[in-house]
């Protein structure tokens, strides 16, 4: 079975890459989508948040949301600001974040093979957000917002990469954020077979960001085979970047509560006084090895250390330290048991970095905050292998994908 194949992508005409690109559809909410296409008639959030084009307040799951989305597609298309390259191909893709560096390869990945799970998950998915982008894809008959892939590192695929990638880039692109998006088009036929056969060797592809979408993808493939029964399954594909696994960058996820569940802090250190080793630390705490966690907690911070007696290192999920904060902390102390739903618990992503969290709780937003060490990609490949599901919010992938360099129509 294949992995992955080429295809034909959808991308902006030569020279409007930067009035197209955008960040992902879901890092901002709609007042901030909304002033991020101010003064840009070309974005691409225009396609992955149309309700900036609506007016405001309006149900984003709205039958009418996603007929915009058409809509702005296919004028971006008459108008010639995108346009669909006329055969198949692969394209390079580069991120650079500061003095971090990633190269991945863009490509159509089988749907069976993240059917038969070859293409590996490991987080659950709401069906709110799943039927979004269902909506989504069939609105626009392609898939816009690519899917997050990871591959274990092999040199038959890094060494190709690398060496088209060290050629002058179609694209070249620095965004608002200072993150630079560069693409290189993949056409010559022996280096695509190259690539499909080397990918197809490969035992596995995890999945690191975009389970909504791939599994959305792999819902609405489908729902087209069982209209179209002689369509060959082996052909659908969903929209993905893969990275080698060891040019990952994971950034903390970091968690927030409302309250103290009715404990004064006092009596909160002292319940974790039987579990964590306690230090007071004059500056904030960004944990620096696994088991190890600031908590900030009456305008002051505190560096816990997790007794190793409590690890279990067999259990490639309760061992992670979103799993033993949640475990250790967040349900017993807390009476969080379930925090996909609950509305007292938040999580803010590293790249806020730790201020993000003194800021909340010194607004009276929040009582206490905890800062995780980052989840590793082994760790992350382990859950997965194991066919199991991590905490929610374990992880926090940067740079960040832009949309709208490529695009998957579904012939």
């Amino acid at each position: 079975m294949s992995l992955i194949k080429p295809f034909a992508g959808l991308r902006p005409a030569p020279g409007r890459a930067a009035d197209i690109a955008a960040p992902p559809y879901d890092v901002m909410n709609a007042a901030e989508a909304r002033r991020m296409v101010a003064g840009r008639p070309w974005s691409f959030l225009h396609i992955s948040r149309p309700e900036v084009d609506l007016p405001e307040g309006i149900d984003p799951y709205s039958p009418a949301v996603y007929a915009k989305a058409r809509e702005n597609l296919e004028q971006m298309i008459a108008e010639g600001v995108l346009i669909r390259d006329s055969a198949p191909a692969y394209y390079v893709y580069r991120l650079t974040m500061g003095a971090h560096q990633q190269t991945g390869l863009v490509a159509s990945a089988s749907i069976a093979a993240y059917d038969a799970e070859r293409i590996k998950k490991h987080e659950f998915t709401r069906p709110v957000k799943e039927d979004d982008r269902v909506r989504q894809i069939e609105a626009l008959n392609a898939q816009t917002g690519p899917v997050f892939l990871v591959y274990r590192a092999t040199a038959a695929i890094d060494d190709v990469l690398a060496a088209i990638s060290a050629t002058a880039a179609e694209v070249d692109v620095t965004a608002a954020d200072g993150v630079r998006h560069e693409l290189w088009t993949v056409a010559d036929a022996a280096e695509i077979a190259h690539l499909t056969a080397t990918f197809a060797a490969l035992d596995a592809l995890y999945v690191a960001d975009g389970h909504h979408r791939s599994a959305a993808a792999s819902r609405v493939a489908a729902a087209r085979r069982a209209a179209t029964p002689a369509e060959a399954s082996e052909q659908q594909g969903f929209l993905a970047v893969i990275f080698p696994h060891d040019q990952m960058q994971i950034l903390d996820y970091n968690r927030v509560i409302k309250d103290l569940h009715g404990m004064s802090i006092d009596d909160l250190m002292n319940h974790l006084a039987v579990a964590f080793a306690i230090e007071g630390s004059a500056t904030p705490v960004k944990p620096a090895q696994p088991h190890e966690f600031g908590m900030y907690v009456g305008g002051h911070w505190y560096r816990l250390t997790l007794d190793s007696a409590r690890i279990p290192h067999d259990d490639p999920v309760a061992r992670l330290d979103a799993s033993l904060l949640q475990d250790n902390v967040i349900a017993p102390l807390f009476g969080i048991h379930d925090p996909r739903r609950d509305d007292r618990i938040d999580f803010i992503g590293g790249i806020r970095g730790l201020e993000a969290l003194v800021k909340r709780v010194d607004a009276g937003e929040m009582a206490v905050a905890f800062a995780l060490y980052p989840t590793g990609m082994a760790e992350l490949m382990a859950v997965a292998d194991a066919g199991e599901v991590m905490p929610p919010k374990s992880t926090w992938f940067e740079p960040k994908l832009a949309d709208g360099l490529v695009s998957l129509v579904l012939d």
